[in-house]
């Protein structure tokens, strides 16, 4: 068997887990005797909603658990791990829902965005919240019994709470109706992308694996905070580069940063070398939503040489970020987790 098809095995058995919680959490709305309009309102909104994504962070749990116990586990832990990695996921939907409204986006996954579907609208507010409960009720159910499952919950609210403000920064940086790059620096860019993205993505499902294989030494986890936020902000950096500079052939997109006004890395890179004149044709045709205008923000990317500058931050994260990996205490974590 090769890795390929071992990964899309453990894929395929993530998979099959989603529908066994899904009715679980719709059957425990039954029990409350809801009438049956909304018991298939949020049976629709769960199916929407959760699954559909690259499903990485999710099986982040499950990877990061059998290399921290060096293979030794168990079906029942196997299944948990399943378990927290669709928490994770529950809580990526919870974030996607109310993240579509904020943006008025249309199509998420290929699909309508679930408050543009019939007769949701403004609702969808509320349908957030209950994906976001759909955490909290697996954890009791399948953690409760365990000395860590306090540990879980404190996790999850506090990335939760991290993932919202960088959500709030972001959104009172860059308005898609208020177009002003004076609010965009390089320093409040790299703290959108710490609190908004690499806390859930990248520390959480490596801290739930942790927390299940009974790593309690609070060095170890600040040890996988230290390598695991940087690698955060780098997938972003990386994602922003693509989303101006990649082939929608190759990424799967056609990206909308520039027309967005999202405080991405490439603008914010621009605006660091631009002189007062590009800087000018920057502010005049940055979060328009028409190709002259994209054109000539690129053609300042381009003058400014933002694909060469990407290249140089990619090497030097590279060698920053295995720097960190060489640095790790093996008394404390080991460095095949990362």
């Amino acid at each position: 068997m090769t890795s390929s098809d071992a990964k899309e095995i453990a894929k395929k058995e993530f998979e099959d887990v989603f529908k066994t919680l899904a009715e679980e959490f719709v059957n425990s709305i039954k029990t409350r005797h809801f009438p049956h309009e909304s018991i298939e309102w949020i049976r629709k909104n769960i199916y929407h909603n959760v699954p559909g994504g690259k499903m990485n962070r999710g099986l982040s749990v499950i990877d990061t658990l059998k290399i921290l116990k060096e293979g030794k586990v168990t079906e029942e832990e196997i299944f948990k791990a399943r378990v927290l990695g669709w928490c994770v996921e529950w809580l990526q939907a919870f974030f996607l829902v109310a993240d579509d409204i904020m943006d008025s986006s249309i199509t998420r996954r290929g699909n309508p965005c679930w408050y543009k579907m019939e007769g949701v609208g403004a609702i969808a507010i509320n349908d957030s919240f209950i994906l976001e409960s759909g955490i909290y009720f697996f954890l009791k159910k399948y953690f409760r019994q365990d000395h860590y499952y306090i540990d879980l919950v404190d996790l999850f609210h506090e990335i939760t709470l991290e993932t919202e403000l960088g959500q709030l920064l972001d959104l009172i940086t860059a308005p898609e109706d208020k177009v002003d790059l004076n609010r965009f620096s390089m320093e409040k860019y790299k703290t959108i992308v710490l609190y908004k993205t690499a806390f859930y993505s990248f520390y959480l499902p490596v801290a739930l694996a942790m927390h299940m294989a009974g790593i309690k030494d609070v060095a170890a986890f600040q040890q996988a905070k230290d390598i695991l936020l940087p690698l955060g902000e780098y997938f972003q950096i990386q994602d922003d580069y693509l989303d101006c500079f990649g082939l929608p052939e190759v990424i799967g997109k056609i990206g909308t940063d520039i027309e967005d006004n999202k405080c991405s890395w490439c603008v914010n890179k621009a605006m660091t070398l631009a002189t007062s004149e590009q800087r000018k044709i920057l502010d005049e045709n940055y979060g328009k939503k028409n190709s002259e205008n994209v054109a000539a923000v690129k053609e300042i990317y381009r003058q400014l040489n933002i694909e060469g500058k990407y290249k140089e931050y990619e090497e030097e994260s590279f060698v920053r970020i295995n720097g960190l990996i060489d640095k790790l205490d093996e008394s404390i974590l080991k460095k095949e987790f990362i």
